[in-house]
């Protein structure tokens, strides 16, 4: 069974930054995609970055491409989402999400199997 814990979330201010860990249980995070998703009060949850088994090929939204930087370490069995330059609108809760199917990375929910209970972000302006 595999469980996803994330952390690193809080309050920071506009154009602070920011960095997201999900520390991920069981065998199959080495092999799998990658992904983090969030939820803002009031509206769905929504891509923001993935990438695959091996780190090289990562997809971002456009809202959050050029400040957002999704990595991960394969021998800690964590994914990271760096947040610079944070905005008011990224505040949100963030998920973590695994997909253990030998595929490329997703930007759909549905494509996610796992899913981490998320970690709260607020951005002050």
């Amino acid at each position: 069974q595999v469980q996803l814990v994330e952390s690193g979330g809080g309050l920071v201010q506009a154009g602070g930054s920011q960095r997201l860990s999900c520390a991920a249980s069981g065998r199959t995070f080495s092999v799998s995609n990658m992904a983090w998703f969030r939820q803002a009060p009031g509206k769905q949850r929504a891509f923001v970055a993935a990438l695959n088994r091996y780190g090289l090929s990562t997809l971002y939204a456009d809202s959050v491409k050029g400040r957002f930087t999704i990595s991960r370490d394969n021998a800690k069995n964590t994914v990271y989402l760096q947040m610079n330059s944070l905005k008011p609108e990224d505040a949100a809760v963030y998920y973590c999400a695994l997909d253990p199917l030998p595929r490329g990375p997703g930007v759909m929910a549905q494509e996610y199997a796992y899913w981490g209970r998320g970690t709260q972000v607020t951005v002050s302006s």
